[in-house]
């Protein structure tokens, strides 16, 4: 199930450089918070939703 598009990429302060998503100056601490919190939860590999949260056995001989 795809996630939701989070609100801060659809800003004119967002800068979508591929693997360096970050904020224009001047944006706003709300939208700056939200950035940082949903870049953090791409590094949790277990939470649901993400791709790595998928437990896969690559020595699986099924």
């Amino acid at each position: 199930m795809p996630r939701k598009r989070p609100d801060f990429t659809k800003s004119s302060y967002f800068v979508d450089e591929p693997g360096n998503w970050h904020l224009k100056p001047g944006a706003p601490k709300e939208m700056q918070v939200e950035l940082e919190n949903y870049l953090s939860s791409l590094e949790n590999l277990h939470e649901d939703g993400t791709i790595n949260g998928n437990q896969i056995d690559i020595y699986s001989t099924h």
